[in-house]
């Protein structure tokens, strides 16, 4: 029976000790010598930290280190929350209060930045990683840390903003990870001879499935650079000199690459095959773009949110689909049960009914960490079975059955708005307008106080020109009301589109 993730690391840095493991622009690491460097830390934590399971902050730039750091709090029998380097002070305050950290490992060249008072306002023990990788850990002090760990304990705490901004700690255990990779890595065949290209950053719940795969398998990571996100061209030939097998982006990333038409001077069909995605929706459009230049590559569009253990279902793409068609979210992965409740808890079974999309299964959250409120808010009985205590999470997700009994992202329900009095999704327009020729991306808004649906988009045209090709698609009470071009919609640290700053900046 398989406890932690950290047997995973046990077994592949005995199979493939000298083999790459995570690489970045300044280190790679093998998996014997990630293994080492990660008992190394542990060793440390431990002789610093009384008892086990307790938050270890993680103050770091994006990096390989940073994911043998991970790997030491994972030995320790504790668990690792990560803060970025970037992240605004009001939001690093937010989370080292509702997480309060038994320590901070962070760098050399970040450590004047943790202490009272300054960006990481944290008054306990910190441990600088160049200090804490020297150590010989034997094998036996290995299996004992192993061993110790049971599949309940948690493995990392998140911290996402949801639709409020307010950071809310995920707290995920070993066995949510081992049975989600489980799954990833059998449904994609994932092998030694894979590598990913990741994009993902390292507190965001998509890079758990590049990590972990890879430690499970063998497989190799390459923590591609930020700035090649804006640069298609050379995005695309990072991934063919690396010889890149296996992405997992967020849609924003893949857009950014078909809409500025980057595969017609870069061809990755010779290495790339398999092309994972997850976190928001994908536009058959700019999908169909990379269908037609890459026709060969195995495309799956995951859908979950943090509290699922990444994802909890999947589509991989078996058919044609027009621009203006929605790509399902499919069905459940494996030991995962979604159920679609309707307003009054009663399941939804029949097409096109829309409903919340509930999860029940090992990949649940145990909560939100040090928030029983939002906690027993979210994670509810399951009100289908009321013998014994059984939890489900409600995911504020819109879905419904399409006429092959796949799965369809509608909207968000605080996407779902009453206008004119129609109850309309957000989401649905949304769609309609991705699938015209000149759109790459777009969002929309809903402005309560002058009752006006609110198009952004990073295209000029006018509100009289958009609606007149959208009457086509859309009744005429979804149409918008007003539509605002910009020059670039912003993005929020995950890549997905920052709707809050929208609404600060133009709706109020």
């Amino acid at each position: 029976m398989q406890n932690s993730v950290i047997q995973w690391l046990e077994q592949t840095a005995r199979r493939f000790p000298e083999r790459t493991a995570y690489v970045d622009e300044n280190r790679r690491y093998t998996w014997a010598e990630l293994r080492r460097t990660a008992l190394s830390i542990a060793s440390q934590i431990e002789r610093t930290l009384p008892g086990r399971k307790q938050p270890v902050a993680v103050y770091m730039e994006k990096s390989a280190d940073m994911l043998a750091v991970y790997m030491g709090v994972a030995y320790s029998g504790n668990f690792y929350s990560p803060i970025a380097a970037d992240m605004p002070a009001a939001r690093v305050e937010k989370i080292i209060q509702t997480l309060r950290p038994a320590a901070v490992i962070t760098t050399r060249a970040l450590r004047e930045n943790v202490g009272a008072g300054k960006t990481v306002d944290f008054d306990g023990s910190v441990l600088c990683f160049e200090n804490i990788t020297d150590e010989a850990v034997s094998d036996g002090k290995a299996e004992q840390y192993a061993d110790r760990i049971l599949d309940t304990d948690l493995l990392y705490v998140l911290f996402t903003s949801g639709s409020t901004g307010t950071p809310k700690g995920v707290a995920i255990t070993h066995r949510g990870v081992v049975d989600y990779i489980d799954w990833v890595t059998k449904e994609f065949s994932i092998t030694e001879d894979d590598s990913f290209g990741n994009q993902a950053p390292f507190y965001f719940d998509n890079s758990i499935l590049d990590i972990y795969s890879a430690m499970k398998t063998g497989a190799a990571v390459y923590i591609i650079p930020a700035e090649l996100f804006s640069q298609p061209v050379k995005l695309l030939q990072y991934l063919a000199d690396h010889k890149i097998t296996t992405i997992f982006w967020v849609p924003s990333a893949m857009i950014m690459v078909s809409a500025l038409k980057a595969f017609r001077n870069v061809d990755v069909s010779a290495t790339l095959k398999r092309v994972l995605f997850c976190g928001e929706v994908m536009p058959n459009k700019q999908l169909n773009i990379w269908r037609k230049y890459l026709p060969n590559v195995i495309y799956s569009n995951l859908y979950g949110p943090t509290e699922i253990t990444d994802a909890c279902t999947f589509y991989t793409v078996d058919r044609e689909f027009d621009d203006d068609e929605p790509l399902p979210i499919g069905k459940p992965m494996r030991n995962t049960e979604i159920l679609v409740l309707d307003e009054h808890d009663r399941l939804v079974t029949e097409p096109e009914q829309v409903g919340e999309l509930c999860v029940r299964g090992t990949c649940l959250a145990v909560g939100y960490y040090n928030n029983p409120e939002k906690t027993a808010a979210a994670f509810v009985q399951n009100p289908l079975q009321t013998a014994y205590e059984e939890k489900i999470y409600r995911t504020g997700d819109l879905v419904k059955y399409n006429d092959r009994h796949e799965l369809v992202y509608v909207s968000r329900k605080d996407f779902q708005i009453k206008h004119l009095g129609h109850r309309i999704e957000l989401g649905e327009i949304e769609t309609a307008v991705s699938s015209l020729e000149e759109i790459s991306m777009c969002c929309c808004l809903y402005d309560d106080k002058h009752s006006k649906i609110v198009l952004f988009l990073e295209q000029e045209m006018s509100r009289s020109e958009i609606n007149q090709r959208l009457r086509e698609l859309l009744p005429d009470y979804m149409l918008p009301g007003k539509v605002i071009c910009v020059d670039k919609l912003p993005l929020n640290a995950n890549g997905k589109i920052d709707r809050v700053a929208l609404r600060q900046e133009y709706i109020g």
